[in-house]
């Protein structure tokens, strides 16, 4: 009977854990995000990954012989920004270019199997479809090697593209610039799709390579990584000073409405109005960065089309890339998973 006793009193005063309001704000949010519209422009990749296992060096050179066990091929870069869109229930209207080439073909076949529209796709005969192909072996990248055409469009296809591009904001409720500097996000493109989603006030969120940050002035976000944040500010982030400087300064470069820098193991941090806000790292275990970016881009603007604050946005995006960073290859994330992290 004392056994009991204490049995029960233990269980009455065990902490319970606490939602906090921001958690349960998103968490409320989530279900809004399906159906929301969200037009991707940028460069499509073909992501290929080659598995295998080493179990010797070779005697030709001082290299591991990779013994090949499967080979998978996924959608990446602007592509691979619309399939979490979709993983998340939202619908996409995708723009960009691929090659009249073998990995053009597999690369829409593989939109088609996500649900992702080609209608808004150029095709050119005079360029490779980007292709990046990564050998695996025992959960670690061996080497890569890309095929690609990063010079800029002829000007007909620029056309095609800003005529394609304007017709996808059209049916949209927020755009997303996805740039990995293969050739097709140019000053003429950004400029006209700034121009249209101001007129419609729609949330353009750009996720940046080139090191001018100027290429993207009047976004309403900008989500650099540290490293890029870096080399465009010149300000190496060394601590929380550092970081605030480096926001601000893009923030100037870019006249943005909001700066989203991802730092990696320590987070991500957001800069809105004077603010600057830390989120930390949500991620349990690190596999794989392949593609978080463009998952972070992607769920911070799904969740400001669906209605949420920058601050509700950042939280989510944080906790998405958390999931994707802990799966290897490049990965998205399930409403689910994201319910469940959440609540956890």
């Amino acid at each position: 009977m004392i056994i009991l006793g204490l049995q029960r009193r233990a269980k009455q005063t065990m902490p319970t854990k606490k939602v906090s309001a921001l958690q349960k704000s998103c968490l409320d949010l989530v279900p809004h995000l399906a159906g929301c519209r969200i037009a991707v422009i940028g460069d499509l990749i073909l992501d290929r990954f080659i598995w295998g296992n080493v179990k010797r060096i070779s005697p030709e050179a001082p290299v591991p012989v990779v013994e090949v066990a499967k080979e998978s091929d996924h959608l990446g870069g602007a592509a691979n920004v619309a399939q979490n869109l979709v993983a998340l229930g939202a619908r996409v209207h995708l723009v960009g270019v691929v090659g009249r080439d073998a990995e053009g073909r597999r690369l829409c076949r593989l939109l088609q199997q996500h649900g992702i529209s080609d209608e808004f796709l150029c095709v050119d005969s005079q360029r490779h479809t980007t292709t990046k192909t990564r050998i695996i072996a025992h959960h670690q990248q061996v080497c890569r090697f890309d095929r690609e055409t990063p010079s800029e469009p002829p000007t007909n296809l620029t056309t095609s593209l800003l005529e394609r591009a304007e017709a996808a904001v059209n049916q949209a409720d927020a755009v997303i610039l996805s740039d990995y500097a293969k050739g097709v996000v140019r000053r003429p493109l950004v400029e006209e799709l700034v121009k249209h989603c101001q007129a419609r006030g729609l949330f353009l969120a750009a996720d940046p390579k080139h090191q001018d940050f100027r290429l993207y002035r009047d976004v309403s976000l900008i989500t650099p990584n540290r490293r890029e944040a870096e080399e465009a500010t010149g300000i190496q982030i060394r601590d929380d000073q550092d970081l605030l400087q480096a926001a601000r300064q893009i923030r100037r470069l870019t006249r943005s409405g909001a700066v989203l820098i991802t730092l990696g193991e320590a987070g991500m941090a957001l800069l809105d109005n004077t603010r600057i806000r830390k989120f930390s790292a949500a991620a349990k275990e690190v596999f794989d960065v392949t593609g978080a970016g463009d998952t972070v881009v992607a769920v911070f603007t799904l969740a400001v089309a669906a209605g949420g604050t920058l601050k509700q946005a950042a939280f989510l995006a944080n906790h998405a890339a958390g999931i994707v960073v802990g799966k290897l290859g490049t990965a998205w994330v399930e409403t689910q998973e994201l319910i469940e992290t959440l609540r956890h």
